[in-house]
């Protein structure tokens, strides 16, 4: 039987919280050129961007796994622990909103609300066959389209237009269809990584290269699909479109983020078992302290650069120094606070509080 902790999944989810992080402060730092092509301007930056969207879709897909490992590690009182946990994470969600104004209102929806209504409902989820699970996600990921044509979503969404909520359904438009991940489709990963969870328990890496394969084949085949019809306006436009961002998200590119996901996850359970990963190691660290870095990086990029004049003020090269400075802090300050149990963070208090 695996361990309820692998550290396979603690690396995944600080190789998350690095290209999240540098998703977000690249853009927030970096000085572009209005009317030409960001790829034309900073391959290099948008490549490692591109990269930085695969960190929510690992996030959730983990954080579903997690329920799994964690009922198999606290067989008794899961139910409620779960319920907890999943509320203090959406309460770190809305005191980012609180934090951020200038991203968020007091009622948008980030992948922190997302994760924390997933945990905060597992007990529906965690006993229904593989099957249902599976049906679960894939219905969700064909509603998306169906909701998004519903709503009048526009094709793009902005970050004004995902923080509105003076739009008919408030902030539950915004929870269930228009935020930056909202339950429509994203709640499917986490359906998707409880069962990954329990292959995990079993030891079982095949239905997991099955999985990822199956969605990655799926998504290249809808992929190919809008780039053979060109793009119409309607409901099946979204069904096949794909785009660099995902807001909204549309099936294919979710399902070709959600493969990346368990291939990168299938990469670390093989460096696991070759003993490349120990519990000393630098994105072990990093994933112990994803939570803190996430809420941390965001106040202080989004909010505290604009005072001090750094928002979107400096070249390609040197945002990416600052982004390659600030990983290396993390990395020491997450080694360094290792020892000490990362007290007085999100992830400590998520223990202490949540159980």
């Amino acid at each position: 039987m695996t361990p309820a902790r692998l550290l396979s999944l603690d690396a995944l989810r600080g190789l998350a919280v690095v290209l999240m992080m540098e998703q977000h402060m690249a853009v927030w730092l970096w000085r572009s050129e209005p009317g030409v092509s960001p790829i034309a301007q900073a391959p290099v930056l948008m490549a490692l961007n591109g990269l930085g969207g695969l960190a929510a879709p690992t996030f959730i897909t983990l954080a579903g796994a997690g329920t799994t490992l964690l009922a198999r590690a606290r067989p008794t009182g899961v139910d409620a622990i779960l319920v907890r946990r999943g509320l203090i994470v959406m309460g770190f969600g809305w005191l980012l909103n609180l934090l951020t104004p200038s991203w968020f209102s007091a009622g948008s929806w980030f992948v922190l609300h997302l994760m924390g209504l997933g945990m905060a409902t597992a007990p529906l989820w965690r006993r229904l066959s593989d099957r249902a699970l599976l049906i679960g996600q894939a219905l969700l990921l064909l509603a998306a389209p169906l909701v998004q044509h519903w709503l009048r979503t526009p094709e793009l969404l902005v970050n004004d237009r995902m923080r509105r909520l003076d739009l008919p359904g408030g902030p539950l438009r915004l929870a269930f269809a228009e935020g930056q991940f909202p339950i429509v489709p994203w709640l499917g990963l986490f359906l998707g990584g409880i069962v990954v969870g329990r292959w995990l328990q079993q030891g079982r890496t095949a239905p997991i290269l099955r999985m990822a394969s199956v969605l990655l084949v799926t998504g290249v085949a809808l992929a190919a699909v809008a780039l053979r019809t060109g793009p119409h306006v309607g409901v099946w436009d979204r069904l096949f479109q794909i785009r660099l961002s995902f807001y909204p998200a549309t099936p294919a590119i979710v399902l070709l983020l959600q493969s990346g996901t368990l291939l990168l996850l299938l990469g670390a359970l093989a460096l696991e078992r070759r003993g490349r990963i120990g519990e000393r190691g630098w994105l072990v660290a990093l994933g112990r302290a994803s939570l803190t870095l996430l809420l941390v990086h965001v106040v202080v990029f989004r909010e505290l650069t604009r005072p001090l004049g750094a928002w979107q003020a400096f070249s390609a090269e040197i945002a990416l120094a600052i982004v390659g400075a600030w990983v290396i802090v993390c990395a020491l300050a997450a080694r360094l606070w290792q020892r000490v149990g990362y007290r007085y963070g999100a992830e400590w208090l998520l223990r202490i509080f949540g159980g």
